[in-house]
């Protein structure tokens, strides 16, 4: 994006644009009440169960009582919204950065990002276009908080229900009809600012792509590590990041759906500047799809999977437990062989148990949800790329599946669907191995487990899958770094951040402690650049307490007395008994880092040197209560230190044979040298999750990897290649290489998306198969 210096007239328009967008949009918000007034009470007037038609009109006497008190905090909160910004770089309200915050807030977070995505899937053209031209005539990129971000609308949104009075459930009970409803006011104003910006003048959308793309191709001359779409443009900087990305208590992490670097996808593909956003988008695309194939048509008799299965599917869903468990256990010996006939057989239960279940169904909505799961099931079973005793086991979690499909709509609109989720884990991590790898081993047993807990608990819906979806990650995280020579490189790598943060910590801290003291520069050189590089090795070998990492604290104690002033002649002559003890220590620590020969007695003579001149000064000496005070905070430095001032670690292979004397030559480490990498991208790249495979292009060469660990802060991130090599990348490297399409997914989508995408083209072909 070309951002320049502006006129203070030209932020006035844009701030004049967002009052008429807040103003259009609260003009508009009795419409929406009106809609989801009467939703609620054509929904509370529907047969169900009698518990949920209690909740519904719950839902509708609550909403009648609160409903003008939400819409007046709406139009509040909107407004308020539009006081700027103190800080542009100011954090997203739907990411919360590293923030602490209660359970409360996130829920509400989660809630407004899955609406603001429907949001944006309606309104994802305009907003673009409004939000170049605003920063155009801002001069900066638009704050994460800018009301003309649909998160921002639909986070203020969200609180005010609650604020109001409303309670969550009865949002998420009306979520259509208000995200709908939204989309399309939003979409008028979103117009309605671009005709402002027309007849003022303001530079267009194509003028701006122009000049994006002049700026872009001389940046890209000056950075080899900016990816670069079909053209050859340079990527930009200017795409905010998606909704998607959510806030937890941990920090940032995004739903497990969220797509990985896919192959195919470059920078600026279909009108997205990131190939993240261009994948969710096609990740939604399909959902959307599919949720309108299933809604219900105008004249009512489509099929809508928001009733509760009637009494006799569920009849028919409990016995198929019983008869699924002898069938199964027959099945044994045929998966052992790995046969094809066992799969097909397999196949053909599944179809066959759904032809039944569609015969137990009393409404065309049941029917729509029982073949599109089936559908889904089959497509599974087809891919001959899982391993066949894998695949027999994904076909044992149909019923589960249409259990929570039948009962949770949102199993056909959310990609973070615990239910979907797991398959998608399960799913990555099979798809890169051999059936002769994955037989017996630990991977299928642990599948087995996990689907013998789902069929022992069908009445739990998605809240099974969570659990089993949060124990399979943990089994994931250590099944996956099992491998001896995996885990001696993982122990290197944790040890290197280790050693590198505890380094910049200390030297943090002895920063802070000398900064008021009358030390001489090449001492505090020494400390920061040196001995705090020899404190951070003892403290990973030997630990922070141990007595040798004390004798080292202390040295960087003495040191600074030792070249302080001694006018004292008692203080002289205790520096000449200490000093060949100390600088005996200080050539220990120095070995310890791999300082040794001429380098380190050029260092050694440089502090003695130094001792000499202070010898002979007549200066005051530093205080010896200030010193005592020094070593007893360094003895405990470990209690004083944290995170928060930390930046990245550097890397390098070096530095990893040093730390334990080990051959990295199978180790390909991409340190950072500090090439620009878009803060998507960044934040994408901590997102992947573990146990998928890629394909990586370093050095010329090209290697199928499997992503198998991350360090505790997400600063290096291990891929391991099944011959044997591994590839150790730092954050920032590891964004570059997913910027620049060297590592890339094997697989552009997950296993249960593209089993809807399938489904999806075999119900266009033949769309009475919902219905019969």
């Amino acid at each position: 994006m070309d951002i320049q210096p502006t006129s203070a007239a030209d932020r006035r328009l844009a701030q004049l644009a967002r009052q008429r967008f807040v103003e259009g949009l609260c003009a508009a918000l009795p419409d929406l009440d009106k809609k989801l007034y009467a939703f609620l009470t054509d929904l509370m007037a529907q047969t169900a169960t009698q518990r949920d038609m209690q909740l519904r009109r719950d839902a509708w006497m609550n909403y009648q009582a609160h409903r003008k008190a939400w819409v007046e905090d709406v139009v509040r909160a909107w407004r308020e919204a539009l006081v700027p910004q103190q800080s542009p770089s100011a954090t997203m309200p739907l990411d919360g950065g590293l923030e602490l915050v209660g359970d409360d807030v996130i829920e509400n977070r989660l809630l407004a990002s899955r609406m603001a995505l429907t949001v944006t899937e309606h309104v994802g053209a305009s907003f673009d276009v409004a939000r170049q031209r605003t920063q155009h005539l801002d001069g900066r990129e638009l704050s994460s908080r800018d009301i003309l971000r649909p998160e921002t609308l639909c986070l203020r949104l969200v609180e005010s229900w609650l604020d109001a009075g409303l309670k969550r459930e009865e949002l998420q009970l009306a979520l259509d009809p208000v995200q709908t409803t939204l989309s399309e006011l939003a979409q008028a104003q979103y117009q309605a600012l671009l005709g402002l910006y027309d007849q003022q003048g303001v530079i267009t959308a194509e003028e701006l792509r122009t000049r994006q793309v002049r700026v872009a191709s001389v940046g890209a001359s000056r950075s080899g590590a900016l990816g670069r779409d079909s053209a050859g443009v340079a990527l930009g900087r200017d795409t905010p990041f998606p909704a998607t990305m959510l806030a937890t208590p941990g920090g940032m992490q995004p739903p497990q759906g969220m797509p990985v670097p896919m192959a195919g996808v470059r920078p600026g593909m279909g009108g997205f500047s990131t190939p993240l956003a261009y994948a969710r988008q096609r990740a939604q695309g399909v959902m959307m799809q599919l949720r309108r194939m299933l809604a219900p048509s105008a004249t009512g008799q489509g099929a809508a999977p928001a009733q509760p299965a009637s009494s006799a599917l569920m009849h028919a869903l409990a016995d198929e437990r019983v008869e699924a468990d002898l069938y199964y256990s027959g099945m044994a010996t045929l998966v052992e062989d790995y046969s094809p006939q066992a799969v097909v057989r397999v196949a053909h239960v599944v179809r066959e148990r759904a032809d039944e279940f569609k015969k137990k169904a009393s409404t065309a909505s049941e029917k729509a949800v029982i073949e599109v799961v089936a559908l889904m099931f089959q497509s599974i079973l087809s891919e001959d790329r899982i391993p066949p005793a894998v695949r027999v086991w994904f076909a044992r979690l149909q019923v589960p599946v249409l259990r929570v499909a039948l009962a949770e709509p949102e199993f056909f609109s959310d990609l973070a669907h615990p239910a979907r989720q797991l398959i998608d884990r399960m799913g990555s991590c099979v798809l890169g191995f051999d059936a002769s790898a994955i037989n017996g081993g630990a991977l299928e047993a642990e599948i087995r487990r996990i689907v013998q807990v789902i069929e022992q608990y069908p009445e739990t819906g998605k809240r099974v899958f969570e659990l089993v979806l949060a124990e399979f990650e943990k089994f994931l995280a250590k099944y996956l770094t099992e491998g001896q020579g995996t885990a001696r490189i993982i122990s290197v790598a944790q040890q290197v951040e280790q050693r590198e943060t505890l380094a910049i910590q200390y030297t943090i801290e002895l920063r802070n402690m000398l900064k008021d003291m009358p030390v001489r520069e090449e001492i505090r050189d020494f400390l920061f650049k040196s001995w705090a590089e020899v404190l951070a090795m003892s403290a990973v070998r030997n630990g922070a307490q141990h007595a040798e990492t004390t004798a080292f604290k202390r040295a960087a104690a003495d040191l600074v007395w030792a070249a302080s002033a001694k006018p004292n002649r008692a203080d002289r002559a205790r520096v000449i008994a200490q000093l060949p003890a100390l600088l005996q220590r200080l050539r220990l620590g120095l070995v310890l880092v791999g300082v040794t020969g001429a380098p380190q007695d050029a260092q050694v003579k440089l502090l003695t040197d130094t001792l000499a001149e202070a010898f002979l000064s007549k200066t005051a000496s530093i205080p010896q209560e200030q010193i005592e005070a020094m070593t007893r905070r360094l003895e405990n430095l470990e209690d004083f230190i944290d995170d928060e001032t930390l930046g990245d670690i550097p890397l390098s292979a070096e530095n990893i044979e040093l730390l334990l004397g080990m051959d990295a030559s199978s180790i390909h480490v991409v340190a950072d040298d500090g090439a620009a990498v878009q803060e998507d991208m960044v934040a994408w790249a901590q997102a992947l999750p573990l146990g998928a495979w890629f394909t990586i292009e370093h050095n010329g060469a090209s290697a199928r990897v499997q992503y198998v660990w991350h360090s505790q802060r997400k600063q290096l991130h291990l891929f391991a290649a099944l011959g044997g090599s591994s590839y150790l990348l730092q954050l920032k490297p590891l964004a570059g290489y997913m910027q620049a399409g060297l590592l890339l997914a094997q697989e552009e989508e997950s296993l249960t998306l593209r089993a809807t995408r399938d489904a999806l083209i075999r119900l266009d072909a033949n769309p009475e198969r919902l219905s019969q």
